[in-house]
């Protein structure tokens, strides 16, 4: 059995019948009482985070997770369908396990789904997707009297960013899902 001082960073552990990831923690020993780890908490599956404190040397139960490629296939009433990329299983994920990430996913989209055993938890854009640009509003010359100037841009999955005035409808551009922003026009 593990306990409080195996606490690391990005360890996964089972708490209050969820499975939490460590963001921070830190051990303290005050000058009266006994030492204790304060921590942050991330659950995996809606991405809450929590902050918690344990006493030292209390046990903790750590939980291996695994990181699955899967395909995005299409949306089934409220679920969203993934298959297997080896075995061509397919695995059904709700709105809350998807959570803001919907609005980024395009279907045949490869992302990892993280499972523990065999019942899946979430699921991980990859950091950069292509998408192609839907809607926005022609850029005019002389908007700005410095550069950078950026519009809304809708695409393909719905979603608006912002981006450069030069970008135009039906161009292909490199987004960063991290952080939900423009990075670069792509060439075909």
């Amino acid at each position: 059995m593990a306990t409080t001082a195996d606490l690391r960073n990005g360890l996964t552990i089972e708490f209050k019948n969820d499975i939490y990831q460590v963001i921070e923690f830190q051990h303290v020993k005050p000058g009266k009482g006994g030492a204790f780890v304060r921590t942050k908490l991330k659950n995996v599956v809606n991405g809450r985070v929590l902050e918690q404190t344990f006493r030292s040397g209390e046990t903790i139960d750590i939980v291996r997770l695994e990181a699955k490629k899967m395909q995005f296939l299409y949306i089934e009433n409220d679920y969203y369908v993934f298959m297997d990329q080896e075995t061509f299983e397919q695995i059904h994920l709700s709105e809350k396990q998807i959570g803001d990430d919907k609005y980024f996913l395009k279907e045949g989209e490869i992302v990892d789904v993280l499972f523990h055993g065999d019942t899946p938890l979430s699921m991980t854009l990859p950091f950069f997707i292509v998408y192609t640009v839907v809607e926005t509003e022609p850029g005019v010359r002389g908007d700005t009297a410095q550069g950078g100037a950026t519009k809304p841009a809708k695409i393909e999955t719905g979603a608006t960013i912002q981006v450069p005035l030069f970008v135009e409808q039906g161009d292909k551009i490199r987004v960063d899902t991290r952080t939900r922003t423009y990075m670069e026009r792509v060439k075909e």
